[in-house]
């Protein structure tokens, strides 16, 4: 169910320091560290002769220390010291796990590691762009990674699932167009002449009648960023130039783990009060609690799911977008 030969985020680039982090990506161990330049170490998480988890071992260095029998392994994988052996084992070696940090993320490659290639991470301008700010956080949900993409691209659940903050009746009403471009999907959603819900009250310091809009891509294999934003009425055409509005991109990128749980991380870059560090904070809480709503959702959902294995999940028009992603999952699983 995993789809080999992308690049996956591992963490966000604080998560990863002078300490072992143990991460599972696509079912395997990866293990990440920091070099004392700074620069980020991806090895499989599992030390060659034993197999213990080289995350309960110790840095030292630029290299990382075996807890079981002290192999020592330089950010190449290379064993330097064997002990008890008199000599390093060449043929001793951890797998190296390609990797970038990009976007604030530190990415890692599952699969051939020479054909890595940087130019295939998700465009994600908006995190690093001069003049938007970024801020997000994580979370471990047991539950299939395509539910969280499903769930993203339909976002009509958030009249119920997320009442207090970002939904709406009017989300039910608006029609929605699919369509696929580039290999990518994209669902769109216009609400003309509508009272903003309280997130964009809050966020546009107004509750003057408002255009609203979302629009969701899914990037191949695990990545939605959604377009959303407000407007005064009538001063943005649909197709026009939303940076004008109050505008943010939530950024999610899924990181399947196992078959039945994956990292989710998220964020929200913003064009509008991108100077004062506290709202952003503010706004990262207030996300989080919006998410955490989901995550009760996935996790009774993949439950369901697990309980009721001859049951499938079924599809109407609203799920166009999810349907349209999973087929080019399926796919790329295929190829």
């Amino acid at each position: 169910m995993f789809v080999r030969n992308q690049w996956y985020v591992a963490g966000w680039d604080h998560e990863v320091g002078r300490k072992p982090l143990a991460r599972t990506i696509c079912g395997e161990p990866v293990v990440l560290y920091r070099k004392l330049t700074g620069e980020a170490v991806a090895l499989s998480d599992a030390c060659p002769h034993r197999l213990l988890p080289l995350s309960m071992g110790v840095i030292e260095g630029d290299n990382l220390r075996c807890r079981y029998h002290g192999m020592l392994f330089n950010d190449k994988g290379h064993c330097l010291e064997t002990p008890g052996q008199g000599h390093a084992r060449e043929q001793i070696r951890a797998d190296v796990y390609p990797l970038v940090e990009r976007y604030r993320f530190v990415w890692v490659w599952i699969g051939d590691a020479e054909a890595a290639d940087p130019a295939l991470i998700p465009d994600l301008w908006q995190c690093e762009h001069p003049d938007w700010a970024f801020e997000g956080g994580s979370y471990f949900i047991k539950a299939d990674y395509r539910l969280s993409i499903d769930n993203l691209m339909d976002l009509t659940h958030e009249t119920h699932v997320h009442p207090g903050s970002i939904g709406q009746a009017e989300l039910l009403d608006a029609p929605i167009e699919v369509t696929s471009e580039n290999g990518e999907v994209i669902v769109s959603r216009w609400m003309n002449a509508i009272e903003p819900p309280p997130f964009w009250q809050m966020n546009s310091q107004s509750r003057a009648i408002v255009d609203r809009w979302q629009i969701c891509r899914f990037i191949a294999p695990s990545t939605v960023v959604i377009d959303v934003g407000v407007a005064p009425a009538g001063t943005i055409p649909k197709g026009g130039d939303r940076t004008r509005g109050t505008n943010g991109f939530v950024i999610d990128c899924m990181t399947p783990s196992t078959e039945g749980a994956h990292w989710y991380f998220w964020g929200m870059a913003r064009n509008f009060q991108t100077d004062d560090a506290g709202f952003g904070q503010r706004l990262k809480e207030a996300q989080s609690r919006v998410f955490a709503e989901d995550v009760v959702v996935l996790e009774a959902q993949q439950a369901s799911i697990d309980a009721l294995p001859g049951k499938r999940l079924r599809a109407i028009d609203i799920d166009g977008g999810g349907v349209r992603a999973r087929a080019i999952i399926d796919r790329m699983l295929n190829t």
